[in-house]
């Protein structure tokens, strides 16, 4: 257990999982190339808590809050950093590559938000190339909508080409497959402890109701979208697939991590107005590839709205956060192209196809592409931790 491997001990990232010759599903942290069977060893090792993995989810841990949170992380350091644990811990050890993930925790509410200046206003300029790139309301509050939590699949489930209706390039309306299929490369944020109905959930206490991070592709038929989004927003354009890496890194595993968030002209509101409090901005680089080839490498560090203003704002009107709740930060985008975090930016909405090193070009994912999603943080001693991969396989619209 290299301490300089990217799934240190500074990491310890959770998970579901089934291994061989067990169907049921097990909870598991990843430790380098391997991953504990954490139901096992809380089992064995920690029977005060082992009801929380007993499920194989994270649903236990999750609403356990922040407490349990730590004390169970502070548990599993000391069980792979020890040698004195070594003999009860490698049985409970399996390889990596012989798991297969599970979609870690059931999700409750899925929230998808705007937060990319960048993205917005590139957004904007193709759209509305006579007006204004942002809309009125974007500096005042993070745009948002809500989505399928139905939908939302772990890291490696096929995506099949949705159809709906679209206005095709003669103006006609027309059904069938969507030919401009998009990925959306986000950070996702997990809900453990539930807030309280009517009561707003305030910026200085997100650390109680965050559990952890994961990364996010928020699929887009961008041509459903554009014929559907008005006045209401996102449909079936978005709701078809959400796909999540397997592996939720804790909160706490991103403290180096931390940074201020950019400057806000104007200042937000008082309950979104982040200044002086803890800075929630997280320096994150994503690497976005198609069939293998890197294509982007978004900034997450530049986000204009963070985390803790996202979580204000969507409990502001009194609703309640539940366990297992998601919500993601929109397309991460950064100011220059290759820094962009959709296929729509990349390609300029089609007009400027990416050429991959094959020679074939790209406007929007043709079945059969893949696009995996990484991403790395800062670690303790000036060091990297990985935060895992989302992947996902364009499959054909059936029939």
């Amino acid at each position: 257990m290299d301490p300089a491997h990217p799934f240190g001990p500074g990491t310890l990232p959770y998970g579901s999982f089934t291994a061989p010759g067990s169907p049921d599903p097990r909870v598991g942290v990843a430790i380098g190339d391997l991953v504990l069977d954490l139901t096992a060893a809380a089992r064995a090792l920690l029977p005060a808590d082992a009801a929380l993995f007993a499920a194989g989810t994270l649903d236990g841990l999750l609403a356990a809050g922040p407490a349990a949170w730590a004390r169970v992380r502070a548990r599993i350091t000391e069980w792979l950093t020890d040698e004195r644990h070594r003999p009860a811990i490698e049985p409970l050890l399996v390889p990596a590559e012989f798991t297969a993930p599970r979609l870690p925790f059931t999700v409750a509410d899925y929230t998808d938000f705007y937060a990319s200046e960048e993205h917005a206003t590139n957004l904007g300029r193709m759209f509305r190339p006579d007006d204004a790139p942002l809309t009125p309301n974007w500096k005042h509050l993070p745009v948002g909508y809500h989505g399928r939590a139905g939908t939302v699949v772990v890291s490696g489930t096929p995506v099949v080409r949705p159809s709906g209706q679209r206005r095709a390039s003669n103006g006609e309306i027309v059904f069938g497959p969507s030919t401009r299929l998009d990925f959306e490369a986000e950070v996702g944020f997990v809900v453990g402890a539930p807030s309280t109905p009517g009561r707003p959930v305030p910026l200085t206490e997100a650390d109680r109701h965050v559990f952890g991070v994961c990364l996010v592709n928020d699929w887009s038929a961008r041509d459903v979208q554009a014929f559907e989004y008005v006045p209401l927003g996102p449909f079936l354009g978005k709701s078809f697939a959400t796909s999540v890496s397997p592996w939720v890194v804790p909160l706490a595993a991103l403290r180096h991590a931390r940074v201020a968030p950019p400057p806000r002209v104007p200042r937000p509101l008082p309950y979104l107005d982040d200044a002086g409090a803890e800075p929630w901005g997280l320096d994150l680089e994503l690497t976005v590839t198609l069939n293998g080839h890197p294509i982007s490498r978004p900034p997450f560090a530049g986000m204009y709205w963070t985390a803790a203003q996202q979580l204000a704002h969507l409990t502001v009107n009194g609703a309640p956060l539940r366990t297992g709740d998601l919500f993601a930060s929109g397309t991460v985008s950064g100011p220059r192209r290759e820094q962009r975090g959709s296929l729509i930016e990349l390609t300029w909405n089609g007009a400027e196809p990416l050429v991959l090193p094959d020679g074939s070009e790209r406007a929007f994912l043709l079945d059969g592409d893949e696009v995996a999603i990484s991403g790395t943080a800062p670690g303790p001693d000036g060091g990297r931790i990985r935060l895992g991969e989302v992947r996902g396989r364009v499959g054909s619209t059936p029939g």
